[in-house]
């Protein structure tokens, strides 16, 4: 499987990529800067000192300037990008997959990377034509900076009883740090920084990630949890009853609020997004946009729409007043919610509409293999309402299924959801019985389980 995807490119550090994969695009990046500056981050993986000094020298062995910020969390690369006014941006990161993964996150102007984007670069990078220069090199320290700015965007924050779990990534220091100048009681749990990630997998978006966090918060009796990716650009929340509250629901929370504030206003959500994502949005007054899955696709659109929020089930929270996704900031966000309402997430959470509806199921699924039954399913339903934004997503009378290809792993992504357990039952027997493929596929999945 390639190592570009979709929206970024990582791969298996020592075997899909390594020091030189880093320095050739360090030059292919260069060259398509043409003399700009580039701001370069880091995450806390063992694999990243050596890929960010790579990929510098190649950026200024092709002319561009380098702002090295060293190492921090992801939406702390882009507030320094923003704040620098640097054109150009690689945070070298694998974000959310396991230790011996690695990557580089890109990002030129104001948008973020489009899959022709990264196919130039892939050109690029292939051919050696590069540009030649020698550009300049400085380090700033734009944490303090970051720090400030969040604390003053939410001043007077109702305390509350939180579990941080930073999962040892990116955010361990800085969202206790925030959290407690807010005023708030923070217990912590796996916030020694360590890119090895010893205690859990760095992707919270998958619940049997998160039983320590869980338990904490009921052991403690706090109001809430919170759980952190790897490079701190994707939070799940976790209530005080001990329960792991998918993204989508907690994204009509937000909803909810930000547009009694702003109604008309635009929201972006990702395909693979319960329908009450939608039908809260409309009833709030708001403009439901469906999306593809994917950070530069829905960021992208947000900001293209000039949409008020957006959000994915991975976790990523997108604010227009940010032009972009940050996790601690969305912990804020919602703590001054909470706040502002006189309630707990519990509470309020238990005030949002839910339908019978499946998990993400990532099974592990070769890329041509995906691809057939993706085109299986095509064919079979061709007499349904199709959306192929996104791999196929099958609309039903009473709900819906989704089949698509993940940007980031060599993985076949299933959801299903319905307005009744009957009706969801149906459907995916409906769609295995459609597709052989997609029915071959479960059974040998459920055989290695």
């Amino acid at each position: 499987m390639s190592i570009f995807k979709d929206c970024d490119i990582r791969g298996v550090y020592g075997s899909e990529l390594n020091e030189e994969t880093a320095l050739r695009l360090g030059r292919a990046v260069g060259t398509r800067l043409a003399g700009r500056d580039c701001v370069v981050g880091g995450d806390l993986r063992p694999s990243t000192p050596s890929l960010k000094a790579a990929l510098t020298e190649g950026l200024r062995a092709s002319g561009a300037g380098v702002i090295d910020l060293g190492t921090l969390p992801t939406p702390a690369f882009y507030f320094g990008k923003k704040r620098l006014a640097a054109y150009g941006g690689v945070m070298v990161t694998a974000s959310h997959n396991p230790p011996r993964y690695n990557g580089f996150k890109l990002i030129f102007g104001d948008l973020p990377v489009i899959p022709e984007d990264l196919l130039a670069i892939a050109q690029r990078m292939d051919s050696g034509e590069f540009a030649q220069g020698q550009g300049d090199y400085r380090q700033e320290k734009i944490m303090p900076d970051y720090v400030t700015t969040l604390c003053a965007a939410f001043p007077g924050l109702k305390a509350q009883h939180i579990v941080v779990d930073a999962g040892n990534g990116s955010l361990s220091i800085v969202a206790p740090q925030i959290l407690r100048q807010l005023g708030q009681r923070v217990e912590e749990l796996y916030c020694v920084p360590d890119g090895t990630f010893p205690n859990r997998d760095p992707n919270p978006a998958i619940p049997a990630h998160l039983s320590d966090v869980r338990q904490r918060v009921l052991d403690l009796g706090a109001e809430l949890g919170v759980a952190y990716d790897g490079d701190g650009d994707r939070v799940i929340f976790i209530d005080g009853r001990g329960r792991v509250q998918p993204a989508d629901r907690t994204l009509v929370l937000f909803i909810r609020y930000l547009l009694r504030q702003h109604p008309g206003a635009s929201v972006v959500y990702d395909l693979k997004s319960s329908s009450v994502v939608a039908e809260e949005t409309l009833a709030a007054g708001g403009r439901p946009i469906r999306e593809r899955s994917g950070h530069a696709f829905i960021k992208r659109r947000l900001l293209t729409e000039g949409a008020i929020l957006a959000g994915e089930i991975s976790g990523h929270y997108f604010f227009g007043e940010l032009g972009g996704d940050d996790a601690l900031y969305a912990t804020l966000f919602m703590l001054k919610a909470l706040g502002d309402w006189g309630t707990t997430l519990a509470v309020v959470m238990d005030t949002i509409p839910i339908h019978p509806i499946t998990p993400d199921l990532r099974i592990p699924c070769p890329a041509e293999r995906a691809r057939r039954i993706l085109e299986e399913l095509r064919g079979a339903f061709r007499d349904y309402p199709l959306d192929t934004l996104d791999g196929v997503r099958i609309q039903f009378p009473h709900g819906w299924a989704l089949a698509r290809i993940s940007v980031t792993e060599p993985l076949i992504t299933l959801r299903f959801e319905a307005h009744s357990t009957q009706e969801l039952e149906r459907i995916q027997g409906e769609a295995r019985q459609r597709s052989p493929l997609l029915d071959q596929l479960m059974v040998d999945y459920h055989s290695r389980l």
